[in-house]
C-alpha cells in the first residue's frame, strides 16, 4: 500500500491510498463493480462508519456528498442505519414538546386578538 498526502490550495489536505492487488483479483472485482476505485472508497467509508472510526460528517466529506440526506440514503442502501440513541430521542422529544407549547401559546394569542377585534 502506498500513501501520499496532497494539499489543495492550502485549505484541504487529502491522502491518496494506492492498493496493490493480484491481477486476477482486480479483474474479478472490476467485473463485479464497474468503478473499482469508488467501490473501494465506499467500502472503506462504510466500514469506518460501522466501526465508529468515522462520523457521519466525515463520511459525507469522504464520499463527496453535499447533504446529510445523501449520506442517509447511501447508508440505507448498504444496510447501515444511523446511530440513534435514547438520548437523541429524549432530546428530540423535548424539543418537539417546547415547539408544540410555543405554537399553542401563539394560537391562543391569535384567538384572543380576534375576540378583542370582534368585541
Amino acid at each position: 500500500m502506498k500513501v501520499q498526502r496532497q494539499t489543495n490550495s492550502g485549505y484541504t489536505s487529502r491522502m491518496e491510498i494506492m492498493l496493490q492487488l493480484p491481477e486476477d483479483v482486480a479483474q474479478h472485482l472490476a467485473a463485479q463493480w464497474r468503478d473499482l476505485p469508488r467501490a473501494a472508497l465506499e467500502s472503506l467509508a462504510l466500514e469506518g462508519y460501522r466501526s465508529g472510526a468515522l462520523t457521519q460528517s466525515q463520511l459525507r466529506r469522504m464520499l463527496g456528498f453535499q447533504t446529510r440526506m445523501e449520506v442517509d440514503g447511501f447508508l440505507k442502501e448498504h444496510g447501515v442505519y444511523l446511530e440513534y440513541t435514547l438520548e437523541d430521542l429524549d432530546r428530540e422529544a423535548e424539543s418537539s414538546r417546547r415547539a408544540w407549547q410555543k405554537r399553542q401559546a401563539e394560537l391562543a394569542g391569535e384567538a384572543n386578538n380576534e375576540e378583542r377585534q370582534a368585541g
